[in-house]
């Protein structure tokens, strides 16, 4: 059952430092069925047709991606190393000549940041200890892999968390133990909006991830 969307918490120090960052939540439901209806399909190809050359050298330059890049470079990245989400979609596209289908909850993803510019992730939300925020790794802090092992994170790395640690590094994937699997029984979608990217915005990204991957 999809519930409302909900801002998350913000360390203070961050919320000093940056006071127009927000994360925002909502429970999805259960996982959407692995193969994306004709409808999902359809979106990304008629997405993949518009989003050509052009318009992906042009994307930067709109004040959401725009907004992203700034955003990047605030927190010490480089945009133009490591690629903004949006900007990461149009190039897979360029790549594959088209938005490959993926499965409905990845198609619902990138239908969401293709679409609104506003990035987007998935979280098993049985494994999450309380309300979800952002703050800055500390010291001794470590990421869960796959394969069972964990890597340092480096202290003051952003990282969204819960009551018992991180979650996912900030515009990484989420970790191992926080992702959807075939054993999810809830999804937890989570978005992050920085200045210069309207309410509206963050609204329809949300919004559009839940209409493609739980349609009403």
């Amino acid at each position: 059952m999809t519930g409302e969307p909900e801002r998350g918490w913000i360390d203070a120090a961050l919320a000093d430092e940056l006071p127009e960052l927000s994360l925002w939540t909502v429970v999805a439901g259960t996982p959407p069925a692995r193969r994306s209806p004709p409808e999902v399909r359809q979106r990304l190809g008629s997405l993949a047709s518009r989003f050509r050359g052009a318009e992906a050298v042009e994307l930067r330059r709109r004040p959401v991606p725009h907004a992203y890049r700034v955003f990047f470079r605030q927190i010490g990245m480089d945009p133009d190393d490591q690629r903004t989400p949006v900007e990461e979609a149009a190039m897979r596209r360029l790549m594959h000549g088209g938005f490959e289908s993926q499965g409905t909850l990845e198609d619902a993803l990138l239908l969401a940041v293709v679409e609104t510019g506003v990035p987007m992730w998935a979280l098993d939300d049985a494994t999450l200890d309380g309300p979800l925020g952002l703050r800055a790794a500390r010291a001794g802090e470590q990421r869960p892999r796959a394969d069972g092992f964990a890597d340092d994170l480096p202290p003051g790395r952003l990282v969204v968390a819960d009551a018992a640690g991180p979650v996912a590094v900030l515009f990484g994937e989420p970790d191992a133990k926080h992702a959807v699997t075939k054993q999810t029984h809830q999804v937890r979608l989570f978005t992050l909006q920085v200045a210069g990217v309207p309410d509206i915005h963050v609204e329809e990204a949300l919004w559009t991830a839940l209409d493609a991957g739980w349609p009403r």
